[in-house]
């Protein structure tokens, strides 16, 4: 069957065609569960508390344990992080699958404020109209300053992130998110199944370099833009968001609140703008 890429996991496959049926070896992309603990946390049970579990494809898991942290609130800066690491004195079945992180605000905490992650599904991380709210305070205004693009780059970005893309371009089955300079170079690009791993993966990368705010810089994400997509790069401080396919109406009503240029449909050398046009010349 082959070697086993981190990302991609081969099996073995039946192509039936017209007359015919062959037997040969495909590659798919790698779906396991990550558990995120907090080491130390007060009153947990045997020395940890367990943060989260989340379906990703496996590869930059310390970055997304970050970026976790961030979006959720619990981190502000790498300074709150102490530690971060995978978890070795565990079954070797596991091993790789679940990161203990050591915080320093950590008596802060309160152990019912951080369990609202018990289980996290690779496409959503977040429901319901008071998390929503709850969600919303964490967020600030973006800034109206002098940061523009020409309309030109957008195109663009889509045939820089398919040269990227390496597993996808083997499975065809991961999402991605890009993260771009204001002239439409290539900074950092991460894939995972799930559409807001691979943007924490993004932010927790940019969190640990102290490279937060991300404010003159734009993010790509392949598929449609959800509102927890949007969510996570306003609290990141991106202020641009372009998207392949069209954004839901909570996402345009969240760009809007907090001054993120939104840009979706893009096809050719024509794309829709929903929210904060004046960002793109």
């Amino acid at each position: 069957m082959g070697i086993k890429h981190i990302g991609m996991t081969p099996v073995e496959i039946q192509t039936l065609g017209e007359g015919e049926r062959n037997t040969r070896q495909d590659w798919v992309a790698t779906e396991e569960p990550l558990e995120i603990r907090v080491m130390d946390a007060p009153g947990a049970e045997r020395g940890y508390h367990s943060l989260a579990v989340t379906m990703r494809t496996p590869g930059d898991d310390l970055a997304l344990t970050a970026g976790f942290l961030f979006s959720e609130g619990i981190v502000t800066s790498s300074e709150d992080i102490i530690q971060l690491e995978h978890c070795v004195s565990t079954p070797e079945e596991s091993r790789g699958n679940i990161v203990n992180v050591r915080l320093a605000n950590i008596k802060k905490l309160h152990i019912e404020s951080l369990s609202r992650h018990v289980y996290t599904s690779s496409s959503c991380g977040v429901c319901g109209k008071a998390v929503i709210e709850t969600i919303f305070h964490k967020c600030s205004e973006l800034p109206i300053d002098d940061f523009r693009i020409s309309r030109n780059i957008i195109p663009s970005l889509f045939s820089h992130l398919a040269e990227a893309q390496e597993i996808f371009s083997t499975t065809g089955g991961l999402h991605a998110t890009a993260l771009y300079s204001e002239t439409g170079e290539l900074i950092l690009l991460r894939e995972d199944v799930g559409r807001h791993n691979a943007m924490d993966k993004v932010i927790g990368y940019l969190l640990m370099r102290k490279e937060l705010p991300a404010s003159r810089t734009i993010v790509l994400v392949s598929g449609r833009a959800s509102f927890e997509l949007v969510q996570k790069a306003i609290l990141a401080g991106i202020p641009i968001m372009v998207s392949i396919g069209a954004p839901s109406s909570l996402a345009v009503k969240t760009a809007r609140r907090f001054n993120m240029t939104l840009v979706g449909f893009v096809k050719g050398g024509r794309f829709n703008i929903y929210a904060s046009p004046e960002r793109i010349l």
